[in-house]
């Protein structure tokens, strides 16, 4: 597992260019843009998350939160917006992992676990061999009406270490994260990169004084 002094820091639901411009002002490594879903805030069109992917500068991951679960719709997905990360938030239900990787090479691949119980952790081993890196959320596939993320939840982060602890690609931390949590969940669950959504907004919108504190929080 890698280990970092300061874990990346990935802020989601960006919604217009120049909010991505903000976030990685301020120290992002990753802006997650989300697509289509069941439920959940963020959710913007792929002709804007394709016009916001190719304003941010390398190095920066650009990830495509995508809730499609066949490999085929993931790629259709990919092509219409052109980031350089896909984050799948649904397990994937038809293809596989081996036809994103050979159908897109260059793009690296985040699966999504949303940490409800022990079987978390046995999902997480399992499709931890198939991408580059898990995140660790807080939502629910099992509800009537899907619930893949954006819930400003936390969730056991007993858990959360535990798959840290047990896979061997990186892992980021996402649910309920905000300046007055953020230093707690690093020390329990010692991940990869954090990840954050509403943690970070007023009223919907990216709020640069909360940024500024959850930075602080993060790396104090």
């Amino acid at each position: 597992m890698i280990k970092n002094m300061f874990p990346k820091i990935k802020i989601c639901c960006i919604s217009s260019i120049a909010e991505a411009i903000t976030a990685i002002q301020f120290g992002a490594s990753a802006i997650g843009l989300v697509g289509k879903m069941p439920s959940g805030p963020g959710v913007i069109s792929d002709e804007l998350i394709y016009e916001i992917a190719r304003t941010v500068p390398p190095p920066i991951a650009t990830f495509l939160l995508t809730s499609e679960t066949s490999a085929e719709a993931i790629i259709k997905h990919h092509q219409r917006t052109q980031t350089n990360t896909i984050q799948i938030v649904d397990s994937l239900e038809l293809g596989s992992y081996k036809l994103l990787r050979e159908s897109l090479p260059a793009i690296k691949l985040v699966q999504v676990v949303h940490v409800i119980d022990e079987e978390s952790i046995d999902k997480a081993i399992e499709v931890s061999d198939h991408v580059d890196a898990i995140l660790l959320d807080s939502g629910n596939p099992a509800l009537k009406v899907k619930v893949l993320g954006g819930t400003g939840l936390t969730h056991n982060w007993k858990l959360s270490r535990k798959i840290r602890d047990a896979v061997k690609v990186p892992v980021f931390l996402a649910g309920g994260l905000h300046a007055g949590n953020v230093k707690e969940a690093i020390a329990a669950v010692e991940p990869y990169g954090i990840d954050l959504c509403s943690g970070v907004r007023t009223n919907g919108l990216l709020d640069t004084g909360k940024l500024e504190k959850f930075i602080i929080a993060a790396r104090g």
